[in-house]
């Protein structure tokens, strides 16, 4: 790769991270759920395009959450919102099915995982649109039954969606009867029990074709120049979000999201 690419390639990086950056403060949702995509429009138009691209993507977005997760979480504890027991509780559950992911990632080729990134985020964009936090199944979280299978099942997907924990963690404690603010802190602990031991794993998975300096699936000009760009944009964000209503701007990016979705299908099914 010559310079001009090289260069290209940081460019796009760091819009992409800037943009993922103020959606994470905006509306509260994981840089994955952008930086997947993006990650794969930004590599395959540099000519990186290739039957394993999808991994990449994936095991790069999962690296930056090992950061954003950890910063999280140290900033919804010092305001006591974290319950730690319920993730002492899911952490075994959510790493297993983490590592699961990323085995079943590792035998899929681009065109499947592309597929099943865009059915689950049709599931996520619905969810935005019109989930009502007052909608409830329990009053408490699961026993251990319903645990053992529902906490390897959001490691699981959500390895294979490239993202942290609160697409699904949240859903999963607000429909048990956990406050919103207290079940978007503990969600970000989960991001950290899936992406820790999810990038890990890829970091042994062989990819043909990769970005320059990628180690196993995990692209580190990537990882270095999002994580650079997130962290700086996202309190703008926040100000953002405390400045006008962001319901509005929640149901536009599940509108956003339907479209991303239907085109990452589209480009799965050869369309």
């Amino acid at each position: 790769m010559d310079m001009t690419q090289l260069a290209a390639m940081a460019a796009l990086l760091l819009v992409i991270g800037a943009f993922a950056g103020v959606l994470a403060g905006l509306l509260g949702v994981g840089g994955g759920i952008v930086l997947v995509p993006a990650f794969f429009y930004a590599f395959a138009g540099l000519g990186y395009e290739g039957p394993e691209l999808m991994q990449v993507c994936l095991a790069t977005s999962l690296s930056t959450i090992i950061v954003t997760s950890v910063r999280s979480v140290l900033s919804h504890n010092r305001k006591g919102a974290v319950d730690w027991s319920i993730l002492r509780a899911w952490a075994p559950g959510i790493a297993v099915g983490a590592v699961i992911g990323v085995l079943v990632a590792a035998g899929l080729r681009t065109a499947t995982l592309q597929a099943i990134f865009a059915c689950v985020a049709f599931v996520i964009a619905l969810y935005m649109l019109f989930f009502k936090s007052e909608w409830q199944v329990a009053q408490q979280m699961p026993g251990v039954l319903g645990r053992s299978i529902l906490s390897p099942l959001v490691g699981f997907l959500s390895v294979l969606m490239g993202i942290g924990g609160g697409s699904f963690g949240v859903p999963v404690m607000s429909l048990h009867g956990v406050p919103i603010h207290r079940a978007v802190a503990t969600a970000a602990g989960f991001g950290l029990l899936i992406a820790v031991p999810s990038v890990i794993a890829f970091l042994f998975v062989d990819v043909v074709n990769a970005p320059p300096y990628t180690v196993g699936a995990v692209n580190f000009p990537a990882f270095l120049l999002v994580i650079a760009m997130t962290l700086t944009t996202a309190p703008l964000g926040v100000r953002i979000a405390h400045a006008m209503d962001p319901k509005p701007l929640k149901r536009a990016f599940g509108v956003f999201l339907l479209l991303v979705a239907a085109n990452m299908l589209r480009k799965a099914l050869g369309a």
